[in-house]
């Protein structure tokens, strides 16, 4: 029965805690390359690394010319990492799409052109006037375990997770960059997103740089636990395996995922 309603593999992954070099595109796809490696030799089928990972987070960054997919060339580290390990890469970016200028997540399969599957939805303030907001969610699929993608500021709206969820969604993955001073909202959100949908929660997070970015990359369980979570300073990974028979048990068990009501009726005032 659960592999009827939830595939029947399991999914091994790697959420990567990393700087990036604001503004040096090249020495952060290599860096990329070399955490796709590394995750692959253990055993990761799936790999994330944090928030506009490319350039870094940085608002002088932005202003400038952005990269894009008419020539990925600029990729080809990365393509060359998926292609030998077979892993498949989130890799989100800032990217110019002919004049749209998105915070994109681009997945990376082995043999494929790169894609520019997701927009960020949410757009955190200093991003408004820089970007565009994206205009669909994103589901992919590896070994038969679907996997949402987000980026950081989406998952502060349970409603776009619960979207996921009720679009089959196994896992939910963020990448993101949190400043100083973020760490309770940060991991109050990811913990609510897996408890509120019976569902795994995955979050890459940037580290480090000019602007102290603090990182707690972690996964957290179905029931909203976390499976590990790193600390606010240090480069590294997690690495965790998404078992789509655990997501069938904790939703059997605790029944507010099937319990839930879509529509509710009209709304109620009482003045008194």
């Amino acid at each position: 029965m659960v592999g009827e309603r939830y595939g029947r593999g399991v999914l091994r992954i790697a959420v990567v805690q990393e700087r990036a070099v604001p503004g040096d595109v090249d020495a952060n796809v290599a860096t990329a390359a070399e955490r796709v490696r590394e995750a692959a030799a253990s055993g990761a089928r799936l790999i994330a690394l944090p928030e506009t990972f490319t350039t870094s987070w940085d608002l002088d960054v932005f202003a400038r010319p952005l990269p894009t997919l008419e020539d990925p060339a600029w990729l080809a580290p990365v393509q060359a990492a998926v292609d030998e390990t077979g892993a498949v890469l989130v890799l989100n970016s800032p990217l110019d799409h002919a004049g749209r200028r998105e915070l994109s997540s681009l997945v990376i399969a082995p043999q494929t052109e790169p894609v520019a599957a997701y927009g960020k939805q949410h757009l955190y303030p200093p991003e408004r006037a820089r970007f565009e907001a994206g205009e669909h969610g994103t589901m992919i699929e590896i070994d038969g375990v679907r996997v949402a993608l987000s980026v950081c500021y989406d998952a502060n709206f349970p409603e776009h997770a619960a979207a996921a969820a009720a679009d089959g969604a196994i896992l939910y993955l963020n990448s993101g960059a949190y400043f100083p001073g973020g760490g309770h909202r940060r991991d109050l959100h990811y913990a609510a997103r897996a408890l509120d949908n019976s569902m795994y929660v995955a979050f890459a997070g940037l580290v480090g740089g000019p602007l102290g970015f603090i990182g707690g990359t972690a996964v957290y369980d179905p029931l909203g636990r976390p499976v590990e979570r790193l600390d606010d300073a240090t480069p590294g990974m997690v690495l965790a395996t998404i078992d789509p028979a655990e997501v069938s048990r904790v939703r059997d068990e605790q029944r507010m995922w099937a319990d839930r009501r879509v529509d509710l009726g009209p709304r109620r005032t009482l003045r008194f």
